[in-house]
């Protein structure tokens, strides 16, 4: 099929920027309408596919990677939901390099979703009384984006490749020394800045003796299992999509409303993850099928790593990081002439990865690079925590903490 005019691409880009600019410029509008722009956008173009190019096969195709992608986002997200961790002690700068690291490890396994939303409310308590916005940038930076990049449960552009045929455990053998050298580093800045911090008159942690931590709702690890298992549930069709909503549904049902109540559950953050990405992967069908087409003359003949790396980053890091991953590795299939993706991963091994971690930690570098990031946010203003606004945020941390870090991955595995 020919490339699709370029004016069918126009409700993804309004989407995209109604995503980045609305909650920063009109949050109350954005906070009641955002359900009928993305879904209304989404119905132009799903209408133009149906009617006009009569290509129902496309939205099918999409339909089911959405499903897919919903399913584990949201059974991840309420599995979390029901586990609880209570700190009773605040944390010393090395407590707390030891919480980011287990908290990055955990992303790989409960998605950034579900490892921030487990985990934020026990961080800003661990910290009480010395907590700052640092803490909350350098938990965004690790748990809600960097720390997931070794799994495709991690982060969503991950699991996106995994539905585009990425084998499970590519991921993990390539990324892993991206996720070293960066993890390492942010927790090298991070443990500087909260010593200095630390170090303060009347920082001092809580005597000790003190009961430092308690878990409760350890039953849904059996759920998580499940979820985790129904990964490699190729066929039938949707029976993987079905294992995981029921496990859901078994966590939810089966989860003491005591810790529901006490994590603050409720169901608004996933709501709305669900339509925004609804409406985003429908009006991004003709957008990636304009960069299959017209990818080797956008980004030339053999583009290096670096273009993808920078350019799957810089988008990420201002739209929302899935579906910038997906169009870069579109542009990809599209420059290899092929979009068998096993040759591809042989054969440009180099661009693959830099698509990967371009998407996953580009993520970090605004409010708005990851659905987890606004979460969080949210969470800690709920707490007292001040948090810097949307530019603050990017030449404040960003910049002189996270583009040093990328900067690095660039010169040491993506230049050549």
């Amino acid at each position: 099929m020919a490339a699709p005019s370029l004016i069918l691409i126009l409700p993804f880009v309004l989407l995209l920027g109604a995503m980045a600019l609305a909650p920063v410029l009109a949050p109350q509008w954005w906070l009641r309408q955002y359900p009928k722009v993305a879904l209304g956008l989404g119905a132009i173009t799903a209408g133009a596919y149906l009617f006009v190019l009569r290509d129902p096969v496309s939205l099918g195709h999409t339909g089911h990677e959405y499903l897919s992608f919903i399913a584990l986002v949201g059974s991840l997200y309420v599995i979390a939901g029901g586990i609880r961790i209570e700190m009773s002690a605040a944390a010393t700068p090395r407590t707390n390099v030891i919480f980011l690291l287990a908290g990055a490890l955990a992303a790989n396994v409960l998605g950034t979703t579900g490892a921030a939303m487990l985990l934020i409310r026990p961080w800003i308590q661990m910290n009480r009384g010395r907590i700052g916005a640092y803490h909350i940038v350098f938990f965004i930076f690790l748990v809600a984006n960097v720390g997931g990049c070794l799994t495709p449960i991690g982060d969503p552009p991950l699991f996106l490749g995994f539905l585009q045929g990425i084998p499970f455990w590519w991921v993990a053998q390539k990324c892993w020394p991206m996720w070293a050298v960066s993890t390492g580093l942010l927790l090298a800045i991070f443990y500087a800045l909260d010593r200095r911090a630390f170090s303060r008159p009347g920082r001092s942690p809580l005597k000790p003796g003190a009961k430092t931590w308690s878990v409760g709702g350890l039953p849904n690890l059996f759920f998580l299992a499940l979820v985790l298992g129904a990964l490699f549930i190729a066929r039938p069709l949707f029976l993987r999509e079905l294992v995981m909503l029921g496990a859901a549904a078994g966590s939810y049902f089966t989860t003491r409303k005591s810790i529901h109540a006490a994590n603050e559950f409720n169901f608004h953050p996933v709501i709305e993850v669900a339509v925004l990405f609804a409406g985003i992967f429908v009006t991004m069908v003709p957008a990636l099928a304009w960069l299959d087409h017209g990818a080797a003359r956008l980004l030339g003949p053999d583009p290096g790593p670096a273009v993808f790396f920078w350019g799957t980053g810089g988008l990420s890091a201002v739209l929302d990081n899935a579906p910038t991953f997906l169009g870069f590795l579109n542009a990809l299939f599209g420059v290899a002439g092929s979009r068998e993706i096993l040759p591809l991963l042989d054969q440009r091994t180099a661009q693959v990865l830099a698509i990967c971690v371009g998407a996953v930690f580009f993520g970090a570098a605004t409010y708005i690079g990851n659905g987890p990031n606004f979460m969080v946010k949210a969470i800690a203003a709920e707490h007292g925590v001040p948090m810097p606004s949307f530019l603050e945020f990017v030449w404040k941390y960003s910049l002189p903490f996270l583009l040093p870090v990328l900067i690095t991955n660039w010169l040491l595995f993506f230049r050549g």
